[in-house]
């Protein structure tokens, strides 16, 4: 039995209130009225069908704290957590009123636990596994930790995340390297096309090579084990911004073999808020210079002499061991074939809908559970605004000259009812207008 008791659907009293923050601190009331908003079903799942059928996701879905009314197809860029992870930030969050030497070893020793999850999560070891704040700062530390200078060049991924892309720019400015993009296609022109062009890029200046698996734009694909392959073939390092694969995708990155591979908690994981990873490949380790030194390192391999951040949230941290394991239990290639699942029934109710420009190309060769699609001549900013109001469907924007419109980005805790829902709520708004 945990001290998370299951909520009553009202917000928590003043006398409450007090007593959880004296309790457990700021994540500790977060948590506890997180469930008090939206009860969760504190029943365990039932054991794993051999085809899943919608119940199933039905029991899913009560595990996760949104009002029913909420359709949450926005995965790309933030995730509710489920009980187990909520529980976790929860029981571990009484630092502030136990102080004691004793406990703040058992948080650290919590910090251990969830490096050695996410090795096995990623199929890896722990003593390459460092535990940063979120993909940004898992991509930062490489950009900042490795020996590049004049002569020296970077290639890139036109439709790597922008904070990445930015990232390389800045620091080559600085250290006067240069940084080449590779333009990516649209539509998505299939795997070789991207090894051709990798093929020709990675010339004897090459040192490293920057790719997204997943875009966040338009959910391009890219085949990352074997541009991998090809880079090392050169070589030439590799950096996987993993930031839409992590959590969705069954990874295997033994077997991708990336030098360095980045993740975030909070997207398709469902895990907490600023906690995030980087692997990097052991016989890569003496390439990369630690960006940050302080206090309270990690145990092992490279998180001994690159992971001294000083004091932690170590609570969430415990939590993000928490969302690996919840995603263990369901079976993640199960997970991962219900969100290709959830993508295909809007690729196919898009299809359908009068002036809609589909942006992300149908093959799942190609593409995954992002699906970005132009609206007509609707304003996406206002149209995304319309559709939670009208239906408390959440989904993103998309702005500017590059691809604009809506992305939604379904995943494991969405029901086909909320895809259904979402469809019809577009073909009303087209049909009308804002």
């Amino acid at each position: 039995m945990t001290r998370l008791e299951r909520g009553t659907g009202a917000g928590p009293s003043r006398r409450e209130f007090a007593r959880m923050l004296a309790l457990g601190g700021p994540a500790a009331l977060w948590a506890r009225a997180a469930l008090a908003r939206a009860p969760v079903d504190a029943r365990p799942l039932p054991p794993e069908p051999i085809a899943h059928d919608e119940s199933y996701w039905e029991a899913v879905r009560a595990q996760f704290p949104l009002p029913r009314e909420v359709a949450a197809l926005n995965a790309a860029n933030l995730c509710p957590s489920p009980r187990p992870v909520i529980e976790a930030l929860y029981n571990d969050s009484d630092l502030d009123h136990d102080l004691s030497p004793a406990n703040r070893r058992r948080m650290h020793e919590g910090k251990e636990a969830t490096r050695a999850r996410l090795a096995a999560f990623l199929r890896v070891t722990p003593d390459e596994i460092v535990l940063t704040r979120n993909t940004s700062e898992a991509n930062n530390l490489v950009s900042s930790g490795l020996d590049l200078g004049p002569g020296d060049e970077v290639v890139v991924f036109s439709d790597n995340h922008a904070s990445n892309r930015e990232a390389w720019r800045e620091k080559a400015r600085r250290r006067a390297y240069t940084v080449r993009e590779m333009q990516v296609v649209q539509p998505h022109p299939g795997e070789d096309h991207y090894l051709e062009a990798a093929d020709r890029a990675l010339t004897s200046r090459v040192r490293l090579l920057a790719f997204t698996h997943l875009t966040n734009s338009v959910g391009d694909l890219f085949p990352a084990a074997e541009l991998c392959r090809l880079a090392r073939g050169r070589g030439v390092l590799t950096l996987v911004d993993g930031a839409q694969s992590f959590g969705l995708m069954d990874l295997d990155l033994g077997r991708m073999q990336p030098d360095f591979y980045s993740g975030s908690a909070h997207k398709w994981l469902c895990g907490p808020k600023e906690a995030g990873v980087l692997y990097v490949r052991r016989d890569v380790q003496d390439r990369l210079w630690p960006s940050i030194v302080s206090l309270y390192p990690g145990e092992t391999g490279l998180s001994r002499t690159f992971e001294g951040f000083g004091q932690r949230d170590e609570p969430a941290l415990a939590a993000f061991g928490a969302a690996a394991d919840f995603q263990v239990r369901i079976g993640r290639p199960a997970i991962e074939r219900r969100a290709r699942e959830l993508a295909a029934a809007f690729k196919e109710g898009l299809r359908g809908l009068p002036g809609v420009r589909l942006w992300t190309h149908p093959d799942p060769a190609r593409s995954h559970a992002v699906v970005s699609f132009q609206p007509g001549g609707l304003d996406p900013e206002k149209l995304a605004l319309a559709l939670y109001d009208s239906d408390r469907i959440v989904c993103a924007a998309r702005t500017g000259a590059d691809r604009p419109g809506l992305r939604f980005s379904p995943h494991f805790f969405n029901l086909h009812a909320e895809v259904e829902r979402a469809l019809a709520a577009l073909r009303r708004t087209l049909a009308r207008g804002l």
